[in-house]
């Protein structure tokens, strides 16, 4: 609840900005009292700006809203997550996140955020309908095409399964996946839903 935040000496809290979908921190800003309840009342942020020291209301001048999904607070209630549907970029910058200078990077490690990269990338192929692009030629082709390479793309998971072959399942599997979503933007049912599902289904468990 609003009354157990711990807000600081300056009547303020930390409030780290998440896609909802894609779980991206997009950004942090900074809530008191008066724009969490904004926040919490519009469903939508609200913030304090520490320079110019007044409330302000994300999106209202770029139409960037951020549709809140939830808020929550850590074990000492002095720090905020605030998971959104972002309408638009979060920086001022134009950037979808506003953390995107990197300072040192290690080993490349596989993420579920190439999951919402890849959608994005097949719905504006769908739009744009580049020449030369393969999933140009998956959507040129049409639904049947499509369902035949996830067909195909699947038995060839099986065999490498049978073939107790990790390395062809696992090309064999990202195939699986790409296909799998050029059929779902086919069909215009998103990749979010489906998670939605196994989500719920989970929590049924």
């Amino acid at each position: 609840m609003i009354e157990n935040i711990q807000f600081d000496e300056r009547g303020l809290v930390t409030a780290v900005v998440q896609d909802a979908n894609t779980k991206e921190v997009l950004t942090v800003a900074y809530m008191n009292q008066e724009s969490l309840a904004k926040t919490i009342q519009s469903g939508e942020t609200w913030f304090y700006s520490r320079s110019r020291q007044e409330l302000w209301h994300k999106g209202a001048t770029s139409g960037h809203t951020q549709q809140v999904v939830s808020i929550k607070a850590d074990c000492d209630q002095d720090a905020l997550v605030v998971e959104v549907l972002p309408a638009g970029p979060a920086c001022h910058n134009g950037t979808t996140s506003c953390f995107t200078e990197v300072i040192q990077q290690y080993d490349k490690v596989g993420s579920v955020d190439i999951i919402s990269k890849l959608a994005r990338v097949i719905e504006k192929r769908e739009q744009e309908m580049p020449e030369g692009a393969y999933t140009t030629y998956l959507f040129d082709k049409g639904i049947d095409k499509i369902c035949k390479k996830v067909g195909e793309e699947a038995t060839e998971v099986v065999i490498g399964a049978k073939n107790r072959d990790a390395e062809e399942v696992k090309w064999e599997a990202a195939d699986l996946l790409y296909h799998l979503l050029v059929l779902l933007q086919e069909q215009k049912v998103s990749i979010y839903d489906v998670l939605h599902v196994l989500e719920k289904r989970h929590e049924e468990k």
